[in-house]
């Protein structure tokens, strides 16, 4: 299994996912998300696979989210793909809630954006130190209707989560675990050293429990799954716009969007 964009391995009943983008803070492509979701779907079928750690390269970031290089008016895709808005994230988000294994989060550096999203939909999250969290979308002229707004109202409450998506501020590793966002902080060296010894505790349990306690778990929120496809088709109608392609230009010409003229 050859992959471009991600790096994956199998060892001791753990597999890790790793967005291998350093260069751009592990920003994901369509190619990305697909590689993911490739390795994702092998973990699943791998019966000697017990738990999922999914990480980023380096250690500045975990993910900054979907790269805005490769985004125009119609979506990120420079092919089309089974998606509205040019990344399969509608599948990607869905694989890491249906895969019978837990996934581990091991967020080293930001999580913003849609890499934060990601890790918001993992089972667990150790993250670093020197994490970073937050959401962009308002910013660039993008937002994710579905899990990465309900669900995450789910995980930290409605009130934190409206704030984390209409203010788009950053928050310290410390502040994600005092709001529940995270289940521990380590120092950066120790990340993946604590996220196995994670993933080892529940390689331990009975498999068959966790897969029950897991879709259990997911059953109280599965009808997002539903505005999540609803809502990729809004985003993709969105960007084409030129409100959202103001954010997105802002972003790469590294000056503040101007949205004063779209509230006429």
């Amino acid at each position: 299994m050859t992959f471009q964009d991600i790096l994956y391995e199998k060892e001791d009943g753990i597999a890790v996912i790793t967005i291998n983008r350093p260069k751009v803070l592990n920003a994901f492509r369509a190619q990305t998300v697909d590689e993911m979701i490739e390795a994702f779907k092998d973990a699943w079928e791998d019966r000697q696979i017990g738990v999922v750690i999914l990480t980023g390269a380096g250690d500045r970031a975990f993910s900054s989210g979907g790269d805005q290089s490769e985004r125009d008016e119609k979506g990120y895709a420079a092919r089309r793909t089974r998606s509205d808005i040019g990344m399969n994230m509608e599948e990607l988000h869905a694989v890491i809630r249906d895969i019978p294994k837990p996934v581990i989060a091991a967020v080293n550096g930001y999580a913003i954006g849609g890499g934060h999203v990601l890790h918001v939909l993992c089972d667990l999250t150790i993250a670093s130190e020197n994490a970073r969290f937050g959401q962009v979308g308002p910013r660039v002229g993008s937002v994710d209707a579905g899990f990465g707004t309900a669900y995450m109202a789910r995980v930290v409450g409605e009130k934190r989560a409206r704030e984390i998506w209409f203010l788009c501020r950053q928050y310290s590793a410390q502040q994600a675990l005092e709001m529940g966002l995270v289940n521990m902080v380590v120092p950066q060296e120790r990340l993946m050293e604590e996220a196995r010894v994670w993933a080892r505790e529940v390689l331990a349990m009975s498999p068959t429990a966790i897969k029950l306690a897991k879709a259990s778990f997911n059953a109280d929120t599965e009808h997002i799954k539903g505005i999540s496809v609803q809502g990729a088709s809004a985003l993709a109608l969105y960007y084409g716009t030129e409100e959202a392609m103001e954010g997105r230009n802002a972003f790469l010409e590294r000056r503040k969007p101007d949205f004063r003229r779209f509230r006429r």
